[in-house]
């Protein structure tokens, strides 16, 4: 403030030139001069106030739109990511497909061949699955908690060993078996199963081109909410630096009040003790009258009397 006077400034005013009048008359000036500071300041802190609940609101649209963005993104995302699964298992019907019409071929071919396997396999294993898995349970059992001597535990290892490749043997014989079924039962329905492998993977590119859509719909979306967002963040950010500006006026007030109050306080001090002496002086020229009268034994009032007395101008015997 330009009529603000610094603490130094006040400390070595010289006051005592003035008069009461004038005296008076700066009091009230500076009386007014905080008066208006302070209504300066709360007209500041009622501006803060209305602009900080705008800034709640702001905040409140940006972050629940910022919300919907992120609900939008993870829906298309999600959307992505079943469309490429979708994608996958298509990739896999194409490639069986594409397996049932080669097959037409060499499934004939194929089950003299397996059957071929299949039989030196069970010729190597001369037993079952089971048998042979119970028997090597039985056997490792043996070998890995029992106290055997040591030529007994060698030749349980070896037996480990044989019943290990005639279990591998008979496993395998099982699984040339299932091919061999399995080849009898795709020579029966192979233009079926071609059928409906083409059924399959035109409807899964059907629902593959439906969440490829939504995915594109929700990207859509999220980019229109978030230009919005971002208009709210940007008036927010506005509001902000608004309120940071109004807030640098704040102290420079503060500071007015503070000094102008200190001035106020050196002014009336000064204007009492003016009073102070005016007064003084005025009952010291009472004092003086009612001396005079006593001298000259005039009529005195009682507040003559009174004056003389606080004086010791006038004294009453104890006798």
């Amino acid at each position: 403030m330009t009529d603000d006077v610094s603490t130094t400034e006040i400390a070595t005013a010289d006051l005592s030139n003035l008069n009461e009048r004038e005296l008076k008359g700066k009091v009230n000036e500076l009386r007014s001069r905080i008066e208006k500071s302070e209504r300066q300041l709360a007209s500041i802190f009622k501006e803060l106030k209305i602009n900080r609940t705008d800034i709640d609101e702001l905040k409140e649209k940006r972050d629940s739109l910022n919300h919907q963005v992120k609900e939008r993104v993870a829906k298309a995302q999600e959307m992505r990511d079943k469309r490429d699964e979708i994608n996958k298992v298509i990739s896999e019907y194409k490639g069986k497909r594409s397996d049932v019409n080669s097959k037409t071929q060499e499934l004939f071919s194929g089950i003299a061949g397996l059957k071929e396997q299949r039989d030196e396999c069970n010729k190597c294993s001369h037993g079952s699955v089971e048998s042979l898995t119970k028997a090597y349970e039985a056997e490792l059992d043996a070998f890995l908690n029992k106290e055997l001597p040591l030529a007994v535990e060698i030749k349980i290892f070896q037996k480990l060993n044989d019943l290990s490749k005639r279990l591998q043997a008979a496993k395998k014989a099982n699984e040339l078996h299932a091919q061999i079924q399995e080849s009898y039962k795709e020579s029966k329905g192979i233009h079926k199963r071609g059928d409906e492998l083409h059924e399959k993977i035109q409807a899964l590119s059907d629902e593959s081109q439906a969440c490829h859509l939504e995915m594109l719909e929700n990207f859509k979306s999220a980019d229109e909410i978030r230009k919005e967002a971002n208009t709210y963040h940007a008036q927010l950010t506005d509001k902000i630096t608004n309120i940071n500006k109004i807030k640098e006026k704040i102290d420079p007030l503060k500071t007015s009040i503070a000094n102008n109050r200190k001035e106020l306080s050196l002014y009336l001090d000064r204007l009492k003790d003016l009073q102070l002496t005016k007064e003084e002086h005025k009952v010291s020229q009472k004092h003086n009258d009612a001396r005079e009268k006593l001298q000259k034994n005039a009529r005195l009032s009682l507040e003559d009397l009174k004056l003389l007395i606080e004086k010791g101008d006038v004294k009453f015997s104890n006798e």
